[in-house]
């Protein structure tokens, strides 16, 4: 196990290294002028030499990497050429509110999903089986940020049940969460139709193993064979989908966040686009990019906590 766990980190610092490398090349090796893509084309050349001086594009690539690098590490990423403060403070203002985002949306996601695909597999070949199965596939077709649109349209303007809208704060914590509702639900609705193909499929397959008959040949519930003695094997594939979609979830924040106009940090990386606020845009990619090896990290590790045959591998 911990020659298992040993080996899982250090592909995870390997792999936060390479990402670092790659944003850093995105952002910096490409052609074109980093002061010049910021200050835009009217700039001065004084101007533009003073900016390439505090970004310090003077220095050689490989100098430049390690610092920012470095910097990076104690929680330093510049500061906001657009917003005028540490590129830090935003993140840390912003965050919260996208992680609450996120994680809504993955609970809300698995609890329809495990709901949706139990029920399928339980009932396979009948009506209630066709039913998730075309409502499921309507949810792969539609477009997140599409969705987001009738829901407003549906719950906000024509029932006036929840904002169509903007985010009051956490210090108005009921206003904050209805403001969330329609924004999780359209982020769920899409990941939950996914989930709950792929939780029937493993559950099905798991229903034709030889110790699923013996246990419903012991007299226990179809009920209690299904929840206790199927799921719990079927959840290796089911787990791996999980964490894949709450990265997805993370990263799918930069639209729905938009359409909602809430200030996180999808809203943030979006601006900052438009601002041309390099420094900005540079650590929200790397924090974006390492949320999703994080989550491919942590799944790794739940692998051997819900399947003994791993464990005993480690």
């Amino acid at each position: 196990m911990t020659y298992y766990l040993a080996r899982r980190m250090l592909s995870f610092a390997l792999t936060l290294f390479a990402v670092s490398i790659v944003v850093f090349a995105a952002m910096n090796v490409l052609p074109g002028d980093p002061a010049l893509t910021i200050l835009g084309l009217d700039a001065t050349e004084d101007a533009l030499a003073a900016l390439r001086e505090q970004l310090g594009l003077n220095a050689p690539l490989v100098t430049r990497y390690f610092l920012w690098v470095g910097h990076a590490l104690t929680g330093d990423f510049g500061v906001s050429h657009s917003f005028g403060v540490p590129v830090s403070e935003l993140i840390g203002e912003r965050l919260p509110l996208t992680v609450s985002l996120a994680l809504s949306g993955i609970v809300l996601t698995v609890v329809l999903a495990l709901a949706l695909g139990v029920g399928a597999a339980a009932n396979h070949g009948k009506a209630g089986d066709w039913g998730v199965m075309f409502l499921s596939q309507i949810g792969i077709a539609i477009p997140a940020f599409w969705l987001s649109m009738l829901l407003v349209i549906l719950f906000a303007v024509k029932l006036r049940w929840f904002p169509p809208g903007g985010f009051p704060g956490w210090g108005e914590p009921l206003d904050a969460m209805r403001s969330l509702v329609l924004p999780t639900v359209a982020l769920a609705l899409v990941q939950s139709a996914v989930l709950a193909r792929v939780t029937r499929s493993s559950v099905l397959e798991v229903m034709r193993q030889d110790y699923v008959r013996t246990a419903r040949a012991t007299g226990f519930s179809h009920r209690r064979v299904l929840w206790l003695h199927v799921l719990p094997n079927a959840l290796v594939p089911i787990v791996t989908i999980v964490g894949m979609q709450f990265a997805a979830l993370v990263t799918g924040t930069i639209v729905i966040e938009n359409v909602f106009y809430l200030p996180g940090l999808g809203r943030l990386i979006f601006q900052s686009i438009s601002n041309r606020d390099l420094p900005t845009v540079q650590a929200l990619v790397m924090l974006f990019a390492a949320i999703v090896v994080t989550a491919n990290f942590v799944v790794d590790l739940v692998y051997v906590l819900i399947d003994p045959r791993l464990k005993s591998r480690a």
